[in-house]
């Protein structure tokens, strides 16, 4: 019976591709029939590597539906349409992290080009591949063909070259399947920014100094390692990792290969702080809801992850369709698949959970050689060449301890000879971002999602997980270091006292399937069990965004899609709650203060663009009330480096007793110093300050500044006003320094699990690439007023809402 039920399904699959290839050689007219409507554009391409006839269907909204004969021309056209909709975003993805940008803009590019590959996949790629799902491998290659086909018709003059190659004088590259796996430093892993950070304060103002920098969950006193000196650590020790992973800046090439001189350079304390910010503010939401508590009797799935906003979005909505795969959902546009979304039995979403992934090694060193378990261990050192565009080759050093690529040196000054190396699992198989998202594509129930959950890689996760059946569950991912003497919180001595035990099995990572209360959601919040042994991290983001979601689901016994939708873009602060009731007994005798408490006493928490009470409370948490507590209770030559604190350490640290003495002088200077900032930038009068005024979605594509202005205009996308905050569920993270918004969802999807054409998704500006396109920033007046646009999946519904159809054959 099984021999003949395998028969029957790949019998099947092929009778369906048969029917779908007889559609498509049938012509425009038939597809005309199946888009329903005259008003639907047609096209017919050839497109060279394509094995049969498929059909590409973009939406109203510029989400593209492929309808291919075979899952590996599905991936194919995937990498073609990537190419098609998002050419320069995914090709600077590649050379940023292969580390080829010099290759295509020059000399200044030559330091990054090396910091990107200390941190390329180095280890066997018969383990790499063998990780993920079985049928990866097909997906990942006909992707990277994909990319390939549409980029030999760039070249040909077949297709046009995207205006940011033409303002950079650069080309395109060809690509190897490899390169997508190898690729590591896109995914998000934590948490060495905070290791260094605290052994800085430990050096410079002691460890309870610290408590304000980062709150600890669960209750946790760090101590120094032993044989760690702290001191020996240097502040811009991570300033090779910092280059490897931020955003590709033009500046260098606008002004001529000169550092831009608008602002004075950072200093690595500043460096430092600011990638901490950035890394939390880089968080998710998600829940599932079972059909008990559901208006129609079927599971919804919310997810929205946040991670940095912009031209174009990070994220890329799209749908594949073939006889043996039919997934819609979102990624990132330079991978295969999608990283969360739904096939037709199964939907997933994701959030971070914060796994501690990463440790910085301390050595002793005589020249190329590090002292390990009483002996010098050599460095190996890799010479590798960069091409560098109108220059002779780079000959750079890239050198590797046992536990990874070494990130800086330092000489002797009376402390001895110091190396410091990272330990990541981004150097295990198995750790290409979102990639384990592989074993969902075609998973049926619980039992394949959690053999998914297994084996999931990075960056950490908190999957959860709905299918039609009326199943809903969640379940902790990622690779888990076991280190069995220490805590993980600050850099180690690298002489082999301190190693990792392996890696902790997936399957002992917390899980709840079917929950009593009827709900799940995760925020990035400390969601271990009571008493759950060896936490994974112990910084995690504050309950502010749980909170506020976890009060809404409680109290929807029939929830609907529209909940759901309100609830991702709600912008409630519940945090702000624990700060205004600090401000409860106290007044003012200057009339504008007293009338900032006023205002902050009786506000609703709700941050909406017309709240005056939202602006005073952005204002004051950002750039005041931590401040001021940090100058007060800090050593000074830690201050730089705790900065303003984190709000809920700080709140946290006003609610103690031990405060009391001064806390009241501390909240009325802080709030006094924000009503005069106020004045400066929103004018005397009060009853014009409103949030919207100061928080706006202003996306500015690093290539516009080689652009005139004109052109540069053209690829600007806003302003806009919008609401919330990054305490709320909305996650407007922003700059303190403008209150322009910098991180948040990019995407929000809302599934409607087993009527799947009931799904509704947004994403931020718009699915093209192309400033000149039509879908470039259509959504983005949405997005910022909370609306969505229907995320359709049946075929019908497809053709209901298509704009673009073309038919597809493979070249001769």
């Amino acid at each position: 019976m099984r021999a003949l039920s395998g028969w029957v399904s790949g019998a099947l699959a092929a009778l369906l591709a048969a029917l779908l290839a007889a559609l498509l050689a049938a012509g425009p007219a038939a597809a005309q029939s199946a888009s329903g409507s005259t008003a639907v554009k047609h096209e017919a391409w050839s497109v060279s590597g394509l094995g049969a006839p498929a059909q590409l269907v973009v939406d109203h909204w510029g989400v593209p539906h492929i309808f291919a004969a075979n899952s590996r021309d599905a991936f194919f056209l995937q990498g073609y349409n990537a190419a098609r909709d998002r050419l320069w975003q995914i090709d600077l993805w590649r050379k940023r992290g292969l580390g080829r940008l010099a290759a295509s803009f020059g000399p200044s590019y030559v330091a990054q080009d090396r910091a990107a590959r200390l941190f390329l996949y180095r280890g066997d790629m018969a383990a790499e591949w063998a990780a993920y799902d079985p049928q990866s491998r097909q997906s990942v290659e006909a992707f990277a063909a994909g990319v390939n086909a549409y980029v030999a018709e760039v070249k040909a003059g077949k297709k046009p070259l995207p205006i940011e190659f033409k303002l950079t004088a650069s080309q395109p590259e060809a690509w190897a399947a490899e390169d997508i796996l190898r690729i590591r430093s896109h995914a998000l892993v934590s948490n060495v920014t905070s290791e260094v950070a605290r052994a800085q304060v430990a050096c410079k103002g002691g460890l309870a100094a610290d408590k304000l920098r980062r709150k600890l969950e669960p209750a946790h006193e760090t101590v120094v390692p032993k044989g760690l000196d702290p001191c020996v650590v240097p502040a811009d020790v991570l300033k090779d990792y910092l280059l490897a992973t931020e955003a590709v800046s033009f500046e260098a090439l606008a002004t001529g290969g000169r550092k831009a001189q608008a602002a004075p350079p950072q200093t690595p304390e500043v460096q430092l702080a600011e990638a901490m910010d950035a890394y939390q503010a880089e968080g998710s939401n998600n829940w599932v809801i079972a059909p008990s508590r559901t208006a129609t009797g079927r599971p919804i799935l919310a997810n929205d992850p946040h991670r940095p906003v912009g031209a174009p979005s990070l994220r890329y909505i799209v749908h594949l369709n073939a006889p043996d795969l039919d997934i819609i959902g979102a990624g990132e546009p330079a991978l295969p698949g999608v990283s969360f979304g739904h096939n037709r039995q199964v939907a997933w979403g994701l959030t971070i959970f914060y796994i501690d992934q990463e440790d910085l090694y301390v050595y002793e060193t005589q020249g190329d050689a590090y002292r390990y378990k009483g002996k010098l261990e050599p460095m190996k050192v890799v010479h590798e060449t960069i091409e560098v565009k109108g220059e002779a080759p780079r000959d750079v050093t890239l050198k590797f301890t046992r536990h990874g690529p070494v990130l800086d040196e330092t000489p002797d000054t009376g402390k001895g000879a110091h190396a410091f190396a990272m330990r990541t699992v981004w150097a295990e198989p198995g750790a290409s971002g979102y990639f384990g998202s592989s074993r969902m594509w075609r998973a049926k129930g619980w039992s394949d999602f959690k053999a998914g959950q297994e084996h999931w890689g990075v960056p950490p996760l908190n999957l959860v997980f709905a299918d039609a059946s009326g199943d809903i569950g969640w379940s902790a991912a990622g690779l888990t270091p076991i280190r069995p003497n220490w805590d993980g919180l600050m850099p180690v001595p690298g002489d082999g006292r301190y190693e990792w035990a392996g890696l902790r099995p997936e399957a002992e990572l917390p899980s709840v399937r079917n929950p009593a209360a009827g709900f799940v959601a995760t925020a990035n919040q400390m969601n271990l069990p009571a008493g759950y042994k060896s936490p994974p991290s112990y910084e995690w983001a504050d309950r502010s965004r749980i909170t506020r979601i976890e009060e809404v689901l409680a109290g929807l016994p029939k929830a609907t899609l529209a909940d759901s939708m309100a609830l991702q873009t709600d912008a409630h602060d519940a945090l702000s709650r624990r700060t205004i009731a600090l401000l409860k007994p106290l007044s003012s005798p200057d009339p504008k203060v007293a009338r900032a408490l006023e205002l902050l006493k009786a506000w609703d928490n709700d941050e909406t663009t017309d709240s005056a009470a939202a602006a005073i409370y952005q204002v004051w948490v950002a750039n005041h009330l931590g401040h001021t507590v940090v100058q007060a209770e800090v050593p000074e030559a830690a201050r730089s480096l705790v900065g303003s604190g984190s709000v809920d350490a700080v709140v946290t640290w006003l609610e103690q007793p031990q405060a009391a003495g001064q806390r009241d002088a501390l909240l009325l200077d802080s709030l006094t110093a924000t009503v005069h900032d106020l004045e400066r930038g929103l004018g005397p009068d009060m009853a014009t300050w409103r949030w919207g005024r100061l928080h706006h979605a202003d996306f500015r594509p690093a290539a516009g500044v080689l652009a005139d202005r004109q052109t540069a205009r053209q690829m600007e996308t806003g302003p806009l006003e919008v609401p919330g905050s990054a305490s709320s569920p909305r996650a407007a993270t922003y700059r303190p320094s403008d209150f322009d918004q910098t991180a948040g969802a990019s995407v929000r999807l809302v599934m409607d699990v087993g009527a799947w054409d009931n799904s509704m998704a947004i994403n931020t500006p718009g699915q093209s690439g192309d400033p000149f396109s039509v879908h470039y920033r259509d959504l983005f007046p949405l997005w910022a007023s909370g609306a969505y646009v229907p995320l359709d999946f049946s075929r019908a519904a497809v053709d209901r809402d298509a704009e673009l159809v073309v038919n597809l054959s493979p070249a001769r």
